[in-house]
């Protein structure tokens, strides 16, 4: 609807849509002293959640905007989190509340375990295994170099007083890749089906893996000062095996499971209720072997087929578009492909209108985290500036493990964002002791720059690509 406002009254849009924003940011006070007033506890902390939803909701779609300007809405929805997680520098500290709200963050992580599972469903197991060597190679090198880097050169430069663990921590924290970020941006532009886009998220799995492995192994040396080769081979053991285990079980179960809930029913709410379970249930999974739950998410919607879907009801329109073709006789394959891609689409449909919601949250909520005033100590700055050129020169050089026509200049920069990855690696080096509050910060703006400069620019390579192949095709 605000979309359809702007289109037909651009110029009135210029004044209606700030009043809007402003009036929601302006009642917010009166509405948390509302809510404050209206119980204590529990259920004030459940209706003040309610207004924040509310309220994110609405701005998450005001940053789609950002549309008009040829980039993907996931940078709108960054940057009105960054604006709103900000706006204590002016002395507006009303959002403040909901960066820390425990219900906010948690349905923000179910937005992003939606969003993985979604690009599962759009990939192919079988066409992901054609680029496993090189999402394999992309992952080896997006990780090795950012920590050689790290450790050894940004380490020695601006912290040679510090111990090995701190140095260990700066190239950890630089080997982790967000991949969120950069499939919604491949989302958000159709891209999901490149080579690219396959090779990107293939290694974004196997980065998680290193990773895990990375933030154990200088986890250990920090805590106890030593390394426990038993250590490296359980983790490792552990990751590896749930993969397969996953992707195996999976296929395996999932046509009973299907089988097993149509027989209760076979209506549309059923056939949601079997998909998302089924991405939780692999997601919860993936979070107890020490992997990320988006991992899990993600082999999830890899292992699901439409042919699991197959005994549940077809779509309304789809089985009346059949029912009149029928009674007009037409039986010809166009029309039959037709319905079948119906019946293909349905389930990622439906979890679309999940992902609608919770997934612009997920990103939203990201920007509320990243605070902007550690930009002003200018010796903090110069050093994240640094660190950051070397993380994403890092993971830039990984694309160099592709082949084959592969852009890899996509893949690597693809592969640059650290989003809530980074952050992670910084906190538990922090619960450590080995990350200062300085060099927490030198992370934080890393974060900041990988996260708001890798949408843009991979857009804009993206659609570079474009142009190069439609001039090839006229040629």
């Amino acid at each position: 609807m605000l979309t359809r406002l702007v289109e037909r009254h651009p110029k009135a849009a210029r004044y209606i849509i700030p009043f809007l924003v402003a009036s929601m940011i302006i009642s917010v006070p009166a509405f948390a002293n509302a809510a404050a007033e209206s119980g204590e506890g529990h259920s004030a902390a459940i209706a003040m959640t309610f207004l924040w939803l509310a309220i994110l909701f609405v701005l998450s779609k005001v940053g789609t905007l950002i549309e008009r300007i040829g980039q993907p809405s996931v940078l709108g929805e960054i940057i009105i989190g960054v604006i709103l997680g900000n706006l204590g520098l002016i002395g507006i500290h009303w959002f403040e509340p909901a960066a820390v709200n425990q219900y906010l963050l948690f349905l923000a992580e179910f937005g992003v375990v939606i969003l993985l599972f979604r690009i599962g469903l759009e990939s192919n197991l079988k066409e992901m295994s054609k680029v496993g060597a090189q999402a394999f190679l992309v992952a080896t090198i997006g990780v090795v170099i950012p920590f050689i880097a790290g450790t050894f050169v940004v380490g020695e430069l601006f912290y040679g007083d510090a111990s090995f663990s701190t140095k260990l921590f700066i190239g950890a924290a630089m080997t982790a890749t967000s991949v969120g970020i950069t499939a919604r941006v491949f989302q958000d532009l159709g891209k999901l089906h490149t080579k690219e886009a396959k090779v990107v998220l293939g290694a974004a799995v196997i980065d998680d893996i290193m990773g895990l492995l990375i933030l154990a192994v200088v986890s250990s040396i920090a805590a106890s000062g030593t390394l426990e080769a038993s250590t490296i081979v359980i983790l490792t053991a552990k990751a590896v095996g749930f993969l397969v285990a996953a992707i195996a079980l999976g296929q395996l179960t999932a046509p009973y499971i299907g089988k097993f809930l149509s027989m209760v029913h076979t209506g549309v709410g059923m056939k949601l209720t079997f998909a998302i379970s089924f991405a939780l249930a692999i997601a919860y999974a993936a979070s107890a072997v020490g992997l990320a739950p988006i991992v899990g998410a993600f082999a999830a919607g890899l292992v699901l087929d439409p042919v699991h879907f197959k005994a549940f009801k077809s779509p309304e329109y789809a089985a009346k578009i059949r029912k009149k073709l029928e009674s007009l006789g037409d039986k010809s394959e166009d029309a039959v492909e037709l319905l079948h891609s119906f019946d293909h689409k349905h389930v990622e449909d439906l979890v679309d209108t999940v992902g609608h919601l919770f997934i612009p949250l997920f990103f939203v909520m990201t920007g509320l985290q990243v605070k902007l005033d550690v930009l002003f100590d200018p010796k903090v700055l110069a050093v994240a500036l640094a660190v950051t050129a070397f993380a994403f020169l890092g993971k830039i050089l990984a694309g160099l493990g592709t082949w084959g026509g592969t852009n890899r200049m996509i893949v690597g920069f693809g592969m640059i964002p650290r989003g809530e990855v980074g952050l992670i690696f910084a906190n538990v080096g922090m619960a450590l002791g080995v990350v200062t509050d300085e060099l927490f910060s030198v992370i934080i703006v890393m974060v900041i720059f990988s996260t708001l400069l890798t949408p843009p620019i991979l857009t804009f390579l993206l659609k570079k690509e474009d142009k190069k192949a439609h001039a090839h095709a006229q040629a």
